[in-house]
């Protein structure tokens, strides 16, 4: 069955910690980050969403960008560890509230290595980044949970950005959109559309031809108006400051059994 569900944490006291690693680091205003967190909450709420709020991580300063914690595929979870050791402490909270919602749980082992912000799935293909956050035994395990459900696992090279979905995600019908110079190998999807602007890149999909993005990418928003689109802009500049993008606030929970 269908599910519209999305797991999102309200972010750290500490947010202005977080890591950063191919950006300059930029003062983040944390009052503001919350007005645009519930923004973007309220946002998926609007278009049909039931969020589901995991039990905050106060002493991770990363904690909102929930995403990375775990990688769904139908029904199973894979807990994810991260290869920025700090952000592993992430992961009971939303073991917690995945297995609460009847999830299939699994986990990445030692010495493997996940950041959820690195899996992209078109269809029943699984796009993993292989990167400076998740490992070739990561990949590996990423294989050994989803392949035996009918996935197509394909690992990509991520040397430019933080994760393969800060270069790339993908539009309703399965077209990868990316910002090119963020790419290490724009040939390796089937299907691929450039973008102008590099928050254009990455767009969370709400149902129907609704597109949420980020304010920050107009030129691509009117590019993707153009093709039939709607597309639904929320401001998320304090989490830009961090590397974050629309799809790393939250998990979005598509196929749960009934």
């Amino acid at each position: 069955m269908p599910s519209k569900k999305a797991l999102v944490r309200r972010p750290a006291p500490r947010l202005a910690e977080g890591l950063v690693t191919h950006v300059e680091r930029e003062g983040v205003d944390a009052g503001r980050a919350v007005e645009q967190w519930e923004a973007y909450t309220e946002a998926l709420r609007a278009h049909g969403w039931e969020t589901i709020e995991v039990d905050p991580a106060d002493d991770c300063p990363d904690s909102v960008f929930v995403e990375d914690t775990v990688v769904m595929f139908r029904n199973v979870a894979l807990i994810a560890r991260s290869g920025a050791e700090s952000r592993r402490a992430e992961t009971p909270g939303v073991e917690e509230a995945v297995a609460s919602l009847g999830c299939s749980v699994n986990w990445v082992w030692e010495p493997g290595t996940l950041d959820g912000g690195d899996v992209l799935k078109v269809g029943d293909t699984v796009y993993v980044g292989r990167g400076g956050r998740t490992d070739a035994a990561g990949v590996q395990q990423v294989r050994a949970a989803f392949e035996p459900l009918g996935a197509r696992v394909v690992a990509v090279p991520v040397t430019k950005v933080l994760h393969l979905k800060s270069a790339v995600t993908a539009l309703p019908d399965g077209t990868v959109v990316g910002y090119v110079p963020h790419m290490d190998a724009p040939s390796l999807f089937p299907r691929f559309l450039p973008v102008p602007e590099a928050a254009g890149a990455h767009v969370v999909l709400l149902g129907g031809d609704r597109l949420l993005m980020a304010a920050s990418a107009p030129r691509t928003a009117e590019l993707f108006a153009d093709l039939g689109y709607e597309p639904v802009l929320v401001d998320i500049g304090e989490f830009e400051k961090l590397e974050g993008c629309v799809t790393c606030l939250s998990v979005r929970l598509r196929e749960l059994y009934a």
